[in-house]
């Protein structure tokens, strides 16, 4: 169900714990990631830093920064055709090791269903 109002049908949003001594890697990691889904075709890519958490976030260690990316497409299909490409890219493959664990990222698909 899209709303068709909203001009943006579809987000990925992607929930991770990185180290907050490395945020500075983080963010150029993150920059080019982002860089690189807007060039393939995403509406738009951004990122945020944790600042107000509430208790469902105790469990990110003291040492962490909880970040959360949202990539907007037009569809799902749109988000699969881009994401397909993004993750083929040479400049992505080549990328050094994340600087966070990334089996302790949380991500889903998201449908546009209000605006207001």
């Amino acid at each position: 169900m899209t709303d068709e109002t909203s001009g943006v049908g579809y987000v990925d949003i992607y929930l991770l714990p990185i180290p907050a001594d490395r945020v500075d890697e983080y963010r150029a990691q993150a920059t080019n990631f982002g860089s690189v889904v807007r060039e393939l075709g995403g509406l738009s890519y951004r990122e945020f830093r944790g600042d107000d958490l509430g208790e469902a976030f105790t469990k990110i260690a003291d040492a962490d920064l909880l970040t959360a990316a949202v990539a907007e497409f037009e569809s799902r299909a749109h988000r699969d055709q881009v994401m397909a490409a993004v993750m083929e890219d040479p400049r992505v493959t080549a990328m050094p090791e994340p600087v966070a664990d990334m089996s302790r990222m949380r991500y889903g698909g998201f449908e546009t269903f209000v605006t207001a």
